[in-house]
């Protein structure tokens, strides 16, 4: 799934209309409206006539310069927009701040001949709509002064656009740590063969959950390990396979030669994970939006046992997923400075809900199962990694690459 569809069954989830603090893209569903409302336009997104129909009807511009040889005005506060796609290919439609380039509105993906609608609230100053066409440059509208917005408008938030040169340092960074753990990786799957094969089961356990919470906190990448992240993973509901099938043997009495096989075919893998990595170029827009689907992975599978194959370490796993995210949302300290004012938030949830996590680990290493769990924990758990999780949202928003405008 792409990296757009991913990020709209995100929103869809999350209720799109609703404007969030800080969050730059809107995902917008058809609404009505009235055309008695005071400040209510029709507003054609085209190449020869984009944005006409706000504040006046001057001729948009491709490249630097901006249409229309002086701005039009209207009065600050709520601005309601029917938008119409007037060309014959599909449309991307930003509404900008003139002087700062921050965005205020973006309708993703507007087919042709098209219409949507949304409404925000803009405070003074000079904005335009810039639309964006797939190969062509983008044409900007013409200039519109908006006035002072009334007291107590609820000013809807703009926020500088992230483009994909932005993030190919956070994809550089990204890349090189998780390559940086495979080796590591490697030597711990090699030692649950070497205690398999020597008989030791009980020490085969512990190797086994160091190089399994190893792995899970490489979450941002397991879009660039592809199928081998599968055989690498497989679900107990999807059919056993690497970590899982070595983890079911373990905690179901095989014997040691038979999980010794399984090891090694699982060291295997990860040899050739590492070869293939070598070589992996992440998409820029996934760190981000792969921050937040570990959490929401946590949530959904880890925290219901679906991914628990008999050895009831589901809280490490948990442990591991968090870790996951935050190293995927420490390279992107840089890009949302000055864009998310609730990173700080945000990576204070991730480290809260370690610790809880933590807290159901005893003093010598044993993690409490899921199941021994009580209700107040099990709500105490699922309330911290929910939290995280909608912090990271606006983040998967924030972070998804737009075009230069």
């Amino acid at each position: 799934m792409s990296t757009r569809a991913r990020l709209t069954a995100l929103f869809a989830a999350l209720g799109a209309l609703v404007v969030i603090a800080a969050v730059l893209t809107i995902v917008l569903r058809p609404m009505a409206v009235s055309a008695a409302a005071p400040s209510a336009f029709e507003v054609t997104a085209g190449l020869d006539d984009c944005g006409r129909g706000w504040g006046g009807d001057a001729t948009p511009s491709t490249g630097g310069a901006t249409g229309g040889s002086g701005a039009a005005h209207v009065a600050g506060g709520d601005q309601t927009f029917t938008v119409t796609n007037t060309t014959v290919g599909g449309m991307e439609v930003y509404l900008q701040a003139v002087d700062s380039k921050r965005v205020y509105l973006d309708l993703e993906s507007l087919g042709a001949g098209a219409h949507a609608a949304a409404r925000i609230t803009l405070g003074a100053g000079r904005y335009r709509f810039v639309c964006l066409a797939a190969d062509t440059d983008p044409v900007r509208g013409p200039t519109v002064a908006v006035g002072t917005a009334p007291p107590g408008s609820r000013l809807t938030p703009g926020v500088v656009p992230v483009t994909r040169t932005d993030l190919i340092p956070v994809a550089k960074a990204y890349t090189g740590w998780v390559s940086s753990r495979l080796p590591a990786l490697r030597a711990q799957v090699a030692a649950v063969a070497a205690d398999a094969e020597e008989g030791d089961l009980p020490a085969a356990k512990q190797d086994w959950l160091t190089a399994h919470v190893t792995y899970e906190t490489l979450g941002a990448a397991y879009d660039a390990f592809g199928e081998l992240g599968d055989q690498l993973d497989g679900l107990p509901h999807r059919g056993l396979t690497g970590f899982h099938l070595v983890e079911s043997q373990l905690w179901q009495g095989a014997p040691a030669p038979t999980v010794a096989a399984s090891a090694r075919d699982l060291g295997s893998l990860v040899d050739r994970l590492q070869a293939q990595f070598a070589d992996a170029q992440l998409d820029p827009g996934d760190v981000a939006l792969r921050a937040h689907e570990i959490v929401e992975d946590a949530i959904q599978d880890t925290l219901t046992g679906a991914t628990d194959a008999g050895s009831g370490t589901s809280l490490a796993t948990v442990d591991a997923q968090l870790t996951g995210a935050g190293e995927a949302l420490a390279p992107l300290g840089t890009v949302l400075a000055g864009r998310y004012d609730r990173l700080g938030d945000t990576q204070q949830a991730l480290a809260d809900a370690r610790a809880l996590v933590e807290s159901y680990r005893s003093a010598d290493g044993r993690w409490t199962p899921l199941d021994a769990l009580d209700r107040a924990s099990r709500e105490r758990v699922d309330a911290a990694l929910s939290q995280a999780a909608e912090l990271l949202a606006p983040v998967a928003a924030i972070c998804d690459p737009r075009r230069d405008s």
